[in-house]
C-alpha cells in the first residue's frame, strides 16, 4: 500500500535532488542527465573550486560542506525530495577496514537517518557488485554489502531505496583503464600482472548514469537491488592487453601466480597512493560479473574505450564524430 501511496504522493513532486558524491565519476555523468531532465541538483564537494566548472549546468547548487557531519547532512537535504549517494573508495589510508567502513557504512546510515528527519522520500545507493559481507573477502565489499543491506533495512515506510551494484565502470575519466594504460606507459618492457585471470563484465558510466535516471520515478525499482554490467566478460589479463593495443605500447604482460600476486599487494600497499592493495587483491578473488553472465547494459567497451584512450587526439576525435552526424 505504502508503494502506490509514494507512487502518487511523493515521486510526483520531485523536483529537487542532492547528489552526495556528484563530484565524482558517476556523479559527473549523471548530473548533466538529470540537469537536463529538469531537475533542480544540489551537490555539496569540499573543495568547491577545483569542481566550479559543474555550475555550467543549469539549476545546480555547488555547496562547499563536510558530508559526514549530520548536521550538515540535514541542511543539504532541506527541501530536497531525493538524495543519491555516490560516495565510495577503492583504499583507505589504514589497512584495518575503518576507513572502508566510515566511507561505505557510517555515512549511509547518516545518510537514511537524516533522510527520515528531513521528510526525504526517495533514496539511490551505490553498492558494488560481489558485495558480500564473509570473513574472507575484502574490506571493500564487506562493507559495501554491509551498507547496502542497512539503508534498505533502515528505509521503513517512508523511503522508497534503489541500490545498484555495477561490475567496474569504463568511460571517460575512469580509474580502471585510464590507471592501467598510465602504468603500461610508464613499466618498460615486461608488465607484472596480478590476478590476471580475474574477470570482469564492465559497464558504461552513460549506463549507469542511465539506470539511476530511470529508476529515480520508477516505482518498480522501489526496494530492488540492481546488478549492472555490460555484454561481454573480459579476464583481467584481455582488458589489459586490449588497453595496451589501444595506447600503442608493446609490453609483455606476464601473468603472476597467486602467491606472487599476494606479495607484489603487500608491497606496492605501502607506495604513495596505494597503486595495489591487499584489499584490492582479495576483492580480486572474486569475479564482479552479473548472475550467468547476463547483460543488463547495452554498450560495449570497444564502442566507447578507443574515444579516450586511442591515440588520435581530442580534435580528431571530434572531427570523426563530427563527419559521422553529417552522414547520418
Amino acid at each position: 500500500m505504502w508503494l502506490q501511496f509514494a507512487q502518487e504522493v511523493f515521486l510526483t513532486r520531485i523536483h529537487k535532488i542532492c547528489i552526495v558524491g556528484g563530484t565524482g565519476f558517476v556523479g559527473r555523468h549523471l548530473a548533466p542527465r538529470l540537469a537536463r531532465a529538469g531537475y533542480n541538483l544540489r551537490i555539496p564537494t569540499r573543495h568547491a573550486f577545483r569542481h566550479r566548472d559543474l555550475q555550467v549546468l543549469p539549476n545546480l547548487e555547488l555547496i562547499e560542506a563536510d558530508i559526514h557531519e549530520e548536521r550538515t547532512l540535514g541542511s543539504l537535504f532541506a527541501d530536497c525530495q531525493a538524495v543519491i549517494n555516490l560516495v565510495g573508495i577503492l583504499n583507505e589510508r589504514g589497512h584495518d577496514g575503518s576507513g572502508f567502513r566510515r566511507v561505505h557504512v557510517d555515512l549511509p546510515r547518516k545518510i537514511v537517518d537524516t533522510c527520515h528527519a528531513k521528510g526525504v522520500h526517495r533514496l539511490l545507493h551505490m553498492s558494488a557488485l560481489g558485495a558480500e559481507d564473509t570473513p574472507e573477502t575484502s574490506f571493500y565489499l564487506r562493507t559495501k554489502a554491509e551498507g547496502e543491506k542497512l539503508v534498505h533495512l533502515m528505509a521503513g515506510d517512508n523511503l522508497a531505496v534503489t541500490s545498484f551494484r555495477p561490475s567496474v565502470i569504463f568511460g571517460p575519466g575512469d580509474s580502471f583503464l585510464n590507471r592501467f594504460a598510465k602504468l603500461l606507459r610508464v613499466v618498460p618492457g615486461v608488465f607484472p600482472l596480478a590476478c590476471a585471470k580475474a574477470r570482469f563484465q564492465p559497464v558504461y558510466v552513460g549506463d549507469v548514469a542511465n539506470a539511476f535516471h530511470f529508476a529515480l520515478e520508477d516505482q518498480n525499482s522501489f526496494g530492488e537491488r540492481l546488478d549492472l554490467c555490460g555484454p561481454r566478460i573480459y579476464t583481467l589479463e584481455e582488458l589489459v592487453h586490449y588497453t595496451a593495443g589501444l595506447i600503442g605500447v608493446k609490453r609483455l604482460i606476464v601473468p603472476l601466480p597467486d602467491w606472487m600476486s599476494r606479495l607484489q599487494a603487500s608491497i606496492l600497499e605501502y607506495f604513495p597512493g596505494k597503486p595495489f592493495s591487499l584489499d584490492n587483491y582479495r576483492s580480486l578473488q572474486k569475479d564482479s560479473i552479473c548472475p550467468e553472465g547476463v547483460s543488463t547494459c547495452p554498450t560495449a567497451l570497444e564502442s566507447i574505450a578507443p574515444l579516450y584512450l586511442g591515440g588520435e587526439d581530442w580534435e580528431d576525435r571530434l572531427q570523426r564524430l563530427r563527419e559521422q552526424a553529417r552522414r547520418t
